[in-house]
């Protein structure tokens, strides 16, 4: 997952930023307003989490713009107003969730990952193609029952295409999903993992679809 995370708090910004990338999602931190509706309008995200309370331009102004721009990425209002009012007002503004601090980790991370799986079209949280497993709520692969060992590179691309599955990713599309907004990315680097991947699942369940991008099977090809 490719996330974007708006929070204009020093310490507490890059705290969520480092929680997240333990979770294996990419993240780009926004510290105010400008910024985040600049970031959301250009970048491809899976979801945003957003402050409330923020310099430049408020949340709910964010928000609210984005949506009357009709983007439909997944917004997680995260803030310390807990009123019933502003929640309304959030949700009013095209809020999709709203966690309150302070909140563990572990709990926006889930969140987050229902917002996406819901997002891609999928009610159940276990998604399966031919012997490949993915527990969207835990974030968890399985082959053949038995847990997948992937690296943090490994785990966003093999996710988006298995959220997408039976769906062409574009390659550019596939890219910002995976690397965070200032990464330094090598032409080949998103064909190695790729190459990787096909080692460790099976080289029949991700298709190459020339001139486009890439495609997981919606079941093992016989």
């Amino acid at each position: 997952m490719r996330i974007l995370l708006v929070e204009d708090d020093p310490d507490l910004g890059p705290a969520i930023a480092r929680a997240l990338r333990q979770e294996n999602c990419a993240v780009d931190l926004a510290a105010n307003g400008i910024d985040a509706g600049h970031l959301g309008d250009t970048e491809h995200y899976d979801a945003a989490v957003l402050d409330l309370g923020l310099p430049g331009k408020d949340g709910f102004t964010v928000l609210r713009e984005w949506r009357e721009a009709g983007r439909t990425l997944p917004v997680l209002v995260l803030t310390a107003r807990d009123g019933w009012s502003d929640k309304v007002a959030g949700f009013k503004a095209g809020a999709d969730d709203y966690l309150t601090k302070p909140f563990r980790v572990e709990e926006l991370t889930m969140r987050l990952r229902a917002l996406v799986r819901r997002a891609a079209g999928h009610a159940a949280t276990r998604i399966t193609s031919g012997p490949l497993a993915f527990d969207a709520q835990t974030g968890q692969f399985e082959l053949d029952g038995l847990p997948l060992r992937l690296t943090a590179l490994e785990w966003r691309v093999l996710s988006a295409l298995t959220l997408a599955k039976g769906v062409v990713i574009e390659r550019l599309d596939l890219l910002e999903r995976v690397y965070e907004g200032d990464a330094d990315t090598d032409s080949n680097s998103l064909e190695v993992i790729i190459g990787r991947l096909r080692k460790k699942i099976g080289a029949e369940l991700i298709e190459t679809v020339r001139g486009r991008g890439y495609r997981l099977y919606e079941s093992a090809p016989s």
